[in-house]
Formats: C-alpha cells, sequence, structure tokens
C-alpha cells in the first residue's frame, strides 16, 4: 500500500484518507485508523472526524468504521435511523443487535494492508 504523507495534511483529512481506503465488504475501528496515523489513544478524534465526513463534497465511507467490538457506535451520526446499518448490508455485511458479524474475519487493519 502506498504510504500516507501525514504532514501535509490536517488530522480530519489524514482519517478521510485511510477510510477511503477500507475495501468494499470490509471494516476497520477508530483505533486501528489512529494507530496506523501514528496517533494512538486518539480514537475518539477518529471518529469526530468521521463524525464530519458528512459535509464532504467526496464520499467518505464512514459507514465501514466501527468500534473495537465490531459495534455501530457512530450509526446515530449517520441522517436515518439505519443508514449505517443498511450500507453495510449493502456490502454483504451482516450486522445482528447492531454488531458487526464475523467481526474479526471482516476487520481491516491498515497497518497492515
Amino acid at each position: 500500500m502506498k504510504s500516507l504523507n501525514r504532514s501535509d495534511d490536517g488530522f480530519f483529512s489524514q482519517v478521510y484518507k485511510v477510510t477511503k481506503l477500507i475495501p468494499f465488504g470490509r471494516v476497520s475501528t477508530y483505533g486501528a485508523i489512529a494507530r496506523y496515523l501514528g496517533t494512538t489513544g486518539s480514537a475518539r478524534m477518529v471518529g469526530w472526524a468521521l463524525n464530519n465526513s458528512h459535509s464532504q463534497s467526496e464520499f467518505i465511507p464512514a459507514h465501514r468504521v466501527v468500534n473495537r467490538q465490531g459495534m455501530l457506535t457512530g450509526k446515530h451520526h449517520f441522517p436515518g435511523r439505519n443508514v449505517m446499518e443498511d450500507l453495510l448490508k449493502s456490502e454483504g455485511i451482516k450486522v445482528e443487535d447492531d454488531r458487526v458479524v464475523d467481526f474479526d474475519k471482516l476487520f481491516w487493519d491498515p497497518s497492515l494492508h
């Protein structure tokens, strides 16, 4: 994978770049993205960036980012009650009780890919 230049953009822009790399049908976590960006401990800031992603001119697949247990903790930031879940399901990702089924199998770690 091409390395990101972390020094030429703001943090939110870097989060968006990584989020756009998450493959269709896979999910990542706030913490994994924070670690990849060299800001371990800033998972909440990744969440804030993704909450703001809906205002971007290009599509940011924020629905592919969940918490470390596979929970759809960011779902209330989407326009509509089940939008995040519906988007994941449209990619073939099974969701039950606001949790990604087979999370460990579907998890995409930007540091490894």
